[in-house]
């Protein structure tokens, strides 16, 4: 009977509907005591009206030296928390923070999120907390990588407002399109308009500690409480819903290829690339080989095999260990 059959269907439709309301107005989920400790070690600043994120301590007496961790994609500052204590004990500041659109800072919309702005949110902290003229460190992951590259290249061209980089290490950042391969629901975000409100939406926490989990190595998985707080931070201030508008800094590395690849391979300033090699996001040996060969003053360090696209949360030790002895040698 398809008759019958039709309004089986019409009937389970109908039944979704209200479902499907909830589902999507679910509310973001709690914040658990390790983001509530993160958040409350952390300030706010203005940055054109909106709240930035942004944790600083002081570590290292008799020493001068500032460090400034720029994150990754869709991750925040807490992906720093293993290596804080360490760096803290090295440098006289260790100071990250959220960039707009991540974890605890303002995630406005419609808005069109860019690497340009980024960095001149971290040239904007770096004023606020009067290290303007000072030498500063810039250690970066993923997205933070090409944040770094605009600061570096707004550095090397002496533009108002810029940071005194002393050194640069970036880690397993797309830097080159040519080895990138985003991952499956990235492109789709980035590039389907109608399509994009709607998976924004629908992304659940299943569906992306499924996509985290695989660009971590199989020995080096995130714990469930680690999964729960990045997912945390996507959520708090509807952060999934600025997704497909952050994504967009993969086409705007395309397109300004050769500010920041040519900001790489010209600069003079000390340069490190700390990268774990089981990265599907940038797979081994074509992305280093690519690396070594256009960024020739740069030294590498080569993680154990089954370091995959989060080092300093996969091998917290080894990322030390390489970050230290570049930082030593000069």
């Amino acid at each position: 009977h398809p008759g019958k059959m039709r309004e089986w269907w019409l009937l389970v439709g109908l039944l979704c509907i209200p479902l499907l309301a909830v589902y999507l107005h679910i509310p973001p989920p709690q914040l658990s005591p390790a983001l509530l400790t993160w958040r409350s070690a952390g300030a706010f600043f203005t940055f054109r009206s909106n709240n930035i994120f942004y944790r600083e301590t002081y570590g290292a007496v008799g020493s001068s030296d500032v460090v400034i961790l720029l994150h990754g994609f869709p991750t925040s500052s807490l992906d720093w928390y293993k290596i804080w204590e360490p760096l803290n004990r090295r440098f006289n500041r260790v100071i990250a923070l959220d960039f707009l659109g991540f974890g605890f800072s303002d995630k406005p919309r419609p808005h069109r999120y860019s690497i340009f702005e980024q960095a001149s949110v971290v040239e904007a902290l770096v004023s606020h907390l009067g290290l303007t003229e000072q030498r500063v460190n810039l250690l970066s992951h993923d997205y933070g990588d090409t944040v770094a590259l605009e600061l570096l290249y707004r550095s090397d061209h002496n533009r108002t407002g810029h940071l005194t980089i002393n050194s640069l290490c970036l880690s397993n950042g797309g830097i080159f399109p040519e080895t990138h391969h985003p991952r499956f629901l990235q492109k789709l975000l980035k590039d389907s308009s109608f399509l994009s409100p709607v998976l924004t939406r629908l992304t659940n926490y299943m569906v992306f500690s499924k996509g985290l989990g695989d660009v971590f190595g199989p020995y080096t998985q995130p714990t469930d409480a680690e999964f729960l707080d990045m997912w945390t931070g996507v959520r708090f201030n509807d952060g999934n819903l600025v997704m497909d508008s952050i994504l967009q800094f993969i086409n705007q590395r395309d397109e300004h290829r050769d500010r920041w690849v040519g900001a790489l391979t010209s600069t003079f300033i000390p340069v490190h690339m700390i990268y774990g090699p089981l990265d599907p996001v940038n797979p081994h040996p074509q992305f280093i080989f690519l690396y070594q060969k256009l960024v020739q003053r740069s030294t590498v360090s080569v993680l154990d095999e089954h370091i995959s696209h989060y080092p300093q949360l996969e091998d917290p030790t080894g990322f030390l260990n390489a970050y230290f002895s570049f930082i030593n040698a000069f």
